[in-house]
């Protein structure tokens, strides 16, 4: 058995809550931009003292209408400025958030207020109220559903225009460290979603400790991140929390396809995502490139960057020709890719799952260091990440300072310290499971090197066990297979099989320009060109690069291109990306036979 810990940075108030954040900036920082809004297609700055007034402004009007200390209100959204507006205001009711992801379906939406005991509810638009509707009837505690869309923030302040400053303060002093701040409901990739139960002091513990870990990022007056991810993930609230604890300026992006306009238009110095962001930018520019003809000179520059970034963890460092390709890529190449990242990124931070060695190896090379992390909502976020000042590409970094990260006998990667959450929401039987003998039992396998940097391998509820009785862990040839450009998803399967198979859906975007590069017919589709042998051998290039990471017994043998998407709406992937391999099994069942037929 093996541990590692690192001492506390940041030290949490015993009797506080996340509120103190927005009245300490408005105090310390008044007029510093904390927040950054669209208005008619405009970013706009929030000073510290505006958030803080709009805050408790909405804050009246949930009191107005009886939002009480420690009632559930329901937040159904996507990440806009309203999003944080509205979270800081339920904790200035002394109230508990209960994020909704906003593509949640009608029954997801009953279970979770439901089960919540949600007595209000804050939706978007349209679509998210007509959900709340459809199973309200099934909902008797739900009393309020204020809409964004239609002025539902205005209709709040408005109110509350007779409530006391002095009724705000005491609500907004209910809360203490240790009482709950939100209830954040588990993706569910297997049974109903669980209630994670993340308490004041969670937040404190992780978001204080990350900001003091990454200084350099969290410059107050300096500083800005973007947050695109869904606020309804902890992942995203993490960043929220983070950046008006620091304090930096934060803008949220609603449209994830709007990004790349945002990126320019906000100029960022820090972005959150999960490695299939980074994938896509990377391959985006590769086949821009290429359409270009200049497909050889970006796969130069890129093998140069990887060489450049693997030479500075060297003694020697980076050679002289080295350093001189390097700089004349830079001014041909690197530049450009920074310019799509707004031109101001310093670092990026990438959770989720792994995004692989070559590609942050690559980032790095081109100016943009990816500082990779490791969390589930348990942990409140990350319960480990890379140091800007010592990034060790190919691990999530050490563990959050304050915390214990220990590796059982069996593998299995087990969590301590104060950013872990108290429970399931009433579970008890889960949470005695999940936190026995007072550490968190993650169910991820992983490796802790001497210096306390933690790889993860795999989890142990997937680990398939081929007939032959070889153990296969598949995040780590999925992972790889699916950083070629043409693929968008991927899942191993083997388990009790004579050997390793793999479901490959193709990525519509990538899947039109590969097709017109090798000439295949205008509209070409997954289904039309499945048995193409063109694109076979493409898909078997990703494959054989997955199959280098691994084993020959853990290797793919035969794979099987599909003619549809793992999508969320169809419960093959959860809002966060996560596979639900039970889900996707079972849909796919014709298609994995069809692998080990004959």
């Amino acid at each position: 058995m093996r541990e590692f810990s690192l001492p506390a940075l940041y030290e949490v108030p015993t009797d506080g809550n996340l509120t103190d954040l927005i009245r300490r900036n408005a105090a310390q920082h008044p007029d510093v931009a904390v927040m950054g809004r669209k208005v008619d297609g405009v970013w706009t700055d929030v000073t510290a003292t505006r958030f803080l007034a709009e805050v408790r402004a909405a804050a009246k009007g949930l009191i107005a209408k009886g939002v009480r200390p420690g009632d559930r209100v329901a937040l159904i959204s996507r990440t806009r400025y309203e999003w944080v507006q509205m979270d800081f205001a339920i904790w200035s009711a002394g109230a508990v958030t209960v994020p909704v992801y906003e593509t949640s379906s009608a029954e997801q939406v009953q279970w979770i207020l439901g089960d919540s005991g949600a007595v209000a509810a804050i939706v978007e638009t349209g679509t998210h109220a007509a959900a709340v509707e459809s199973v309200r009837e099934n909902l008797p505690e739900l009393r309020h559903v204020w809409r964004l869309d239609q002025g539902g923030v205005d209709e709040l302040t408005a109110a509350g225009a007779e409530v006391s400053e002095e009724a705000v303060d005491e609500a907004t002093s209910a809360a203490k460290a240790d009482d709950i701040a939100t209830i954040v409901y588990t993706s569910g990739t297997t049974g109903r979603p669980k209630g994670c139960v993340l308490t004041h002091r969670n937040f404190f513990a992780e978001c204080g400790n990350v900001v003091e870990r990454l200084k350099p990022l969290f410059r107050t007056g300096e500083c800005s991140a973007l947050l695109f991810l869904p606020a309804a993930h902890v992942f995203g609230r993490l960043i929220e929390v983070g950046s008006v604890l620091a304090p930096i300026r934060l803008g949220c992006v609603p449209d994830i396809k709007e990004l790349t306009d945002e990126l320019a238009a906000f100029k960022p110095t820090l972005i959150l995502g999960v490695p299939r962001v980074f994938e896509k930018v990377y391959n985006s520019a590769r086949a821009k490139a290429q359409a270009e003809g200049k497909g050889k000179i970006f796969d130069k520059a890129a093998q140069a960057a990887i060489d450049y970034s693997r030479a500075t963890s060297t003694p020697e460092g980076p050679s002289l020709g080295l350093r001189l390709k390097h700089f004349v890529f830079d001014k041909l190449v690197y530049s450009k890719l920074r310019a799509v990242l707004g031109g101001r990124c310093q670092a990026a931070v990438s959770g989720g799952a792994p995004l692989g060695e070559r590609l942050g190896h690559f980032y790095r090379g081109i100016g943009l260091t990816v500082l990779e992390g490791y969390g589930l909502t348990e942990t409140c976020a990350a319960t480990a990440f890379n140091p800007y000042d010592r990034p060790k590409i190919g691990t999530v970094g050490q563990p959050l300072p304050g915390s214990v990260v220990r590796i059982a006998d069996d593998g299995e990667v087990l969590i301590h310290g104060e950013h872990v959450f108290s429970g399931y929401w009433k579970n008890e039987s889960a949470t005695a499971e999940a936190l026995a003998d007072g550490w968190f039992h993650t169910g991820d396998i992983g490796t802790l090197d001497e210096d306390g940097y933690l790889a993860i391998t795999g989890r142990k509820k997937e680990i398939l066990v081929t007939a032959g009785g070889k153990n296969v862990a598949p995040a780590v040839i999925e992972d790889r297979i699916r950083g070629h450009a043409l693929v968008a998803e991927c899942m191993v399967v083997g388990d009790g099989r004579p050997f390793v198979g793999a479901l490959v859906t193709l990525d519509e975007e990538f899947l039109v320009r590969w097709a017109a590069e090798h000439g295949k017919p205008a509209g070409s589709t997954a289904a039309s060109l499945r048995e193409d042998p063109d694109l076979l051998a493409e898909v078997q290039r990703a494959v054989d690069d997955g199959n280098a990471a691994v084993s020959k017994a853990e290797s793919v043998r035969k794979f099987r291109v599909l003619t549809s998407q793992f999508t969320e709406e169809a419960g093959h992937i959860t809002p966060s990306l996560k596979l639900k391999r039970n889900v996707v099994a079972k849909d796919f069942a014709d298609e994995i036979e069809a692998i080990y037929r004959g």
